[in-house]
């Protein structure tokens, strides 16, 4: 204030609102410093109380009551309120709280109303409303106070102008604070950017996925494929996906895109996974806009009813097979998204067991596989499925020609096994008198080999079959078939969601790892020919260990320790699991025994004097 003094401005002795206060009975102070804490408390960033003396001073003609009265017009036009002021001084309460805290109310209620006008008249009222409150705030976005009210009236806008996106897009700190509404009006319009939003999204699905696959807690009940469809669409990826597509045709357009191309690198079919759980994560929330584009979305919501059920009954194999026989000419590129849909682990899990069902009960009914329509649709949908990455990468959409061996000579081959059960089953039941010296088969035809060896979609049934017959405890038909997996089409049987699923069945033949013929079977017959090229097996075969190790027997354990002891170019994760079982190994080690000295059982003679001696 000693600016004011100096170009001649009143001092506060002679500020006339000062004198008007000293009448009323208030505080002579108040009046004099509330214009200046009011300007700073208002927001204006940068302008101290000696900026606002020197704007004062540089009008010295201006009349000194409307100078320092300036506080007046501007504060908080209440009153009532001037003469309850005076209790914040009492309470020692600083004017800049006191402006704060109405300003924070004030920004609340306007927070509000922006809301409330974006829902109420007309379609261009309202947003016009909304444009020119933007065009009058969007100088102060900066600031931290006005920026929720700026952000909160983008957010609202169904289209913002360019500018103005461009304005936010190369700030930062601005793209940071906007509302994903925003967002997604600048990622359509800059793939790059959406892409880099995208990316760590599905990284984290991709190793959440794996986590589950490699997971120390081993289970027939709880394995990868338990969690319901629904379930699975609430994880963290898929709902923060669906937030930012929102009802973006583009946006979803681009993630469809992603999903493509990273297949189409990586061959990982987790993100065939996530391309049919965004879909039906969309359907759930009654996204029409993109649903009635999306040409797969009826079919991927017939399919997830039937993984919900593990089945394809036949009301649903008739629905599932219009839809392919109702693909156009000229619309034939659909086929690419329904044989990523189809590839889906989920889809062929479901698809691979339905086939053994619909297998056996051709047993029972004495009908080969070529006069059952159902069965040849399941077919048809996993010949599409398995296809799915050659077809878009070459971009010719057509359904993969099927092989007439698959099924006139694999599936009865596989259903002579089913046969082979039966018998020795019945033969077991019977009366000892009764029974006839029906040996159980240990060997199978080589023809079955080479169909494992060189047909996908052999390949994919034969390990379903082994899966079957696990999780029934057949120990004989276990060991018949193992061989028979060393070597299959492009490793199948070394793949992590088959490994996984066998190792949590195997559990259920626990017992049978006390015997040295079960488990040089399994493990040096099987598991131990990839443990060293392939460093998934590696890491499965440690969980089975770590799981049933105390079912081993000691002197068979010992050699696999030895043999699944990690190299140096093992990972970490490997090295991990067996420093897991080396502990728990050394934990059922008993302890030395202390060697205690015997004591002597013998007692020493008492002497006895002779007759000589006395």
């Amino acid at each position: 204030f000693s600016a004011l003094s100096a170009r001649g401005l009143p001092s506060s002795g002679g500020c006339p609102a000062r004198g008007e206060a000293s009448r009323s009975g208030r505080s002579p102070d108040i009046c004099c410093r509330a214009p200046v804490l009011l300007w700073v408390g208002a927001g204006c960033p940068g302008q101290s109380p000696l900026w606002f003396a020197g704007w004062l001073a540089e009008r010295g003609n201006v009349a000194p009551a409307r100078g320092l009265c300036w506080q007046t017009e501007n504060g908080v036009l209440l009153p009532s309120l001037q003469s309850a002021l005076p209790f914040l001084d009492l309470h020692g309460t600083p004017r800049l709280e006191f402006h704060q805290s109405v300003f924070d109310e004030l920004r609340e209620k306007l927070l509000e109303r922006v809301s409330a006008i974006a829902l109420e008249g007309k379609v261009e009222e309202r947003y016009k409303k909304l444009e020119d409150l933007l065009e009058k705030s969007f100088s102060l976005v900066k600031m931290p106070s006005i920026q929720p009210v700026v952000m909160c009236v983008m957010k609202h806008l169904p289209k913002v102008p360019e500018k103005k996106l461009k304005l936010v897009m190369a700030d930062k700190d601005l793209y940071k604070a906007c509302a994903v509404e925003v967002k997604r009006q600048i990622w359509q319009d800059n793939q790059a950017l959406f892409g880099d939003e995208v990316s760590p999204l599905l990284k984290q699905y991709i190793l959440e996925k794996e986590n589950i696959l490699f997971s120390n807690d081993i289970s027939v009940l709880h394995n990868f494929f338990s969690p319901s469809p629904k379930t699975r669409r609430q994880g963290e990826v898929v709902q923060k996906l669906t937030q930012m597509i929102g009802k973006n045709v583009k946006l979803y357009d681009m993630v469809l895109q992603f999903l493509r191309t990273l297949f189409l690198r990586t061959r990982n079919v987790h993100y065939c996974t996530l391309r049919a759980e965004l879909l039906m994560s969309l359907h759930d929330l009654e996204v029409n806009e993109i649903c009635n584009v999306d040409p797969c979305h009826k079919f991927t919501w017939c399919l997830d009813a039937c993984i919900r059920e593990k089945f394809v009954d036949n009301k649903r194999a008739r629905e599932l097979q219009g839809f392919l026989d109702g693909v156009k000419k000229g619309q034939e590129q659909v086929l690419g998204d329904l044989s990523m849909i189809l590839c889906d682990p989920f889809a062929i899990n479901t698809l691979a067991l339905s086939t053994i069902r619909h297998l056996q009960d051709l047993v029972g009914q004495d009908t080969l596989p070529r006069e059952s329509p159902d069965l040849l649709l399941l077919l048809r949908m996993l010949s599409l499925g398995q296809g799915a990455w050659d077809m878009i990468d070459s971009q010719v959409f057509k359904e993969p020609k099927m092989e007439a061996e698959l099924i006139t000579k694999f599936l009865p081959m596989l259903m002579s096994f089913v046969v082979d059960d039966h018998m020795f089953n019945v033969d077991q039941r019977l009366p000892s008198e009764e029974k006839g010296p029906i040996p159980y088969p240990s060997t199978i035809p080589e023809a079955y080999t080479k169909f494992l060896q060189e047909n996908r979609i052999a390949c994919e049934i034969g390990l379903y079959y082994i899966l079957h017959i696990t999780k029934q405890r057949n120990k004989n038909a276990f060991l018949r078939l193992l061989p028979a997996l060393v070597e299959t089409f492009s490793d199948l049987a070394f793949g992590d969601i088959f490994l996984h699923l066998l190792t949590g069945n195997l559990t259920l033949l626990g017992d049978e790892f006390a015997l040295e013929e079960f488990c040089t079977s399994l493990f040096d017959g099987f598991f131990l020919t990839a443990c060293s090229r392939k460093e998934n097996v590696h890491r499965h075969v440690l969980r089975l260990l770590l799981h049933l190790h105390h079912k081993v027997a000691p002197a068979k354990l010992e050699s696999l320790q030895k043999a699944l002891e990690p190299t140096r170019q093992s990972g970490e994760a490997v090295k991990e699991l067996y420093n897991q079982l080396t502990e728990k190994l050394e934990l059922r080690k008993p302890s030395p025994a202390e060697v205690t000295e015997t004591p002597s059982m013998e007692l020493p003679l008492p002497t006895v004097p002779t007759p000589a001696s006395r």
